[in-house]
This record gives C-alpha cells, sequence and structure tokens, in this order.
C-alpha cells in the first residue's frame, strides 16, 4: 500500500487491545476498516469511539468458521492478524481451544485471504516462539524449542505463512511481539497481562505478586510503537522487506522488579499512598522465558522502524489512561 492512498483492511481481534487501537488508527488515517472478532477476550467498549465511524464495520463472527473468515475478507485490501487466544498459562491449561483458534483458525484466515487475493497479510507472531534460546539479543534466525502449547501455536503460524508464500503467493509478514503494553489493555481476569494488572492492584492499595525472584526481564513494548510496525509492514514497497518476519520491539530490557519501581514512582503522583504497597514474592510461572530482548536490527533496515516509546516513555501514558479511564 502505497502511503497516502486509501484502503480496506480487516482487522480480526480487532475488538481486543491491540486490535482495537489498530482499528482506531487506521481510521484516523482515512482507511476503511472491517473489525472480525467473537468477543472471546474483545470488549465492544474498546470500540465505542469509533463504532459509529461511517467507515467502520464490525463483523461478529469467528476465525474457526471458515464462512466466516471467506465473509469478513470480501473485497478487502489488507488482513491485519490480531485474533488469537494469547497467555501462556492459558495454553498450559487448555492447549486444545488454544491450538484450535491460533492454529486452525490462522489457517482458516490464510486460505480466505489467499482466494479473495488480498495484497498482504500481516499477522500478530510471538517472542515466545524464541523459546529456550539463551541468546541476546533475540534475532529473528535463532530461535530455540517452544515452552508451551502457545509458542508451538505461533511457530506454526509462521511455518504456515512461509508456505502460502511459497505455494500460493500470498505476502505474509509477521510481527513477532514482545510484551506489549498500553490503553485498553484488560486488566481483568485469570490471564491478564502483568502491567494492566499490577495498575489495578496498586491503584486498589492490593499486594502485587512478582513471579519468582523479580529478576526475569523482558522487552517491554508500548502499543504505539506496534502501531507503527503494523503501518509499515503494512506500507512497505520493499520486496526484501516482505514475506519475513520482524521482532517487533523497543530492544530494551527490563526486570519485573525495574517495572514495579517504575509504577509505583508514576502512580504515586496521583496517590502518594501506591508507594506503601507491599510487594511479595511468588513462584515461577510454568512456561516462562527468563530472559526476553529483541534485535530490532531488522526491522530498522528493512522497514525503517524507528520506535519512538521506551518502556518508561510508554508506562506514563499508559499510566495515565488508566487513571482517567479505570479508576
Amino acid at each position: 500500500m502505497k502511503k497516502g492512498t486509501k484502503s480496506r483492511i480487516l482487522i480480526t481481534g480487532g475488538a481486543g487491545f491491540i486490535g482495537s487501537n489498530l482499528c482506531e488508527y487506521f481510521l484516523s488515517k482515512g482507511h476503511e476498516v472491517r473489525c472480525l472478532d467473537n468477543f472471546a477476550t474483545g470488549h465492544r467498549h474498546n470500540l465505542k469511539d469509533f463504532i459509529n465511524n461511517p467507515n467502520f464495520r464490525l463483523i461478529e463472527g469467528d476465525i474457526r468458521n471458515a464462512i466466516d473468515c471467506q465473509n469478513a475478507v470480501k473485497e478487502v485490501d489488507y488482513v491485519l492478524h490480531q485474533a488469537a487466544l494469547g497467555s501462556v498459562p492459558r495454553s498450559i491449561n487448555d492447549p486444545v481451544t488454544t491450538n484450535d483458534v491460533n492454529v486452525s483458525g490462522f489457517l482458516n484466515m490464510l486460505v480466505a485471504s489467499t482466494d479473495a487475493k488480498v495484497k498482504r497479510f500481516i499477522y500478530a507472531a510471538s517472542s515466545s516462539t524464541y523459546g529456550d534460546s539463551v541468546g541476546l539479543p533475540k534475532v529473528e534466525d535463532v530461535i530455540g524449542k517452544p515452552l508451551s502449547p502457545y509458542a508451538i501455536t505461533k511457530y506454526v503460524n509462521e511455518l504456515y505463512a512461509e508456505i502460502f508464500s511459497k505455494t500460493y503467493g500470498l505476502e505474509t509478514i509477521g510481527l513477532r511481539y514482545f510484551n506489549v503494553f498500553g490503553r485498553k489493555q484488560d486488566p481483568n481476569g485469570a490471564y491478564a497481562a502483568v502491567i494492566p494488572k499490577f495498575v489495578m492492584q496498586l491503584m486498589n492499595h492490593e499486594p502485587i505478586t512478582i513471579n519468582g525472584d523479580g529478576n526475569y526481564s523482558r522487552d517491554f513494548t508500548y502499543i504505539d510503537n506496534v502501531i507503527q510496525m503494523n503501518e509499515l509492514a503494512l506500507t512497505t514497497e520493499n520486496p526484501a522487506a516482505v514475506n519475513s518476519v520482524y521482532n517487533t520491539a523497543f530492544g530494551d530490557r527490563n526486570t519485573l522488579n525495574d517495572l514495579v519501581r517504575y509504577l509505583k514512582e508514576y502512580l504515586t503522583k496521583y496517590d502518594p499512598e501506591i508507594a506503601h504497597v507491599e510487594v511479595v514474592n511468588g513462584p515461577n510461572r510454568a512456561g516462562d522465558i527468563p530472559h526476553s530482548l529483541a534485535s530490532i536490527a531488522k526491522a530498522k533496515e528493512l522497514l525503517d522502524y524507528d520506535p519512538q516509546y521506551s518502556l518508561q516513555q510508554g508506562l506514563k501514558e499508559a499510566i495515565d489512561w488508566y487513571w482517567n479511564n479505570l479508576k
């Protein structure tokens, strides 16, 4: 897609955290946006700011249903495939459903996109694909063995995308997301991501539990960096950039202890009592990768990726949003 042109974009999982942010962004750029979601993990309130936009269309459906996929991609130029069942613990507790959504659903979308002659299929891959690979930073072509059913499903996505590129000519780009956080991320539920969960607990003066000793580290990635990567993947005209996968991260790592320290510091601006909330250490979580740090050299070289938000900058923005929307 050439910059400045208007297109019709399907965003699967568009009512979810990342998907709804992508919907909002591409609508703001004047594109037509379709959202396919079954609301298993997405929320209608994530769509409230643009549900009445004439360029927006909500399709309630399930990627596990091939007919729903076929209907959603009709006359679509590009697909941003975000729909998935996330969470390593969820996949350990229910590997069958995770596989049905993340593998069978993904394959349905690839087939439907190929049949509809979609110009490019950009999909959410995952840093969990690196598995037990111990080298840092993580480089795209060096991965280890998966450590969870979720990680297996996301690696299978990459394999299927490569086959569809080679066999059927579908342009694909996979974005290996690293611990994405930001506005609209759900703080509730058994599988809530760590940042919104900790923010809510701190705002409620509830003790927070860190898995392990807090020295596991992550490349926390603010949502606006992810939006930038999706737009670059959508608009690149570099033939060498297509049919590949890219780390989508900031390229820095912080420990969980660092994270909690920043959260307390930034939240005390709103409520000084948060500085005194107790922090408890629990057991390490099964399937977790100890350390995660992305090399973003490939994305910089081939896509001109230039992330603007560090963990600290992103947290300040995210905390402001949580305080004003969830308090």
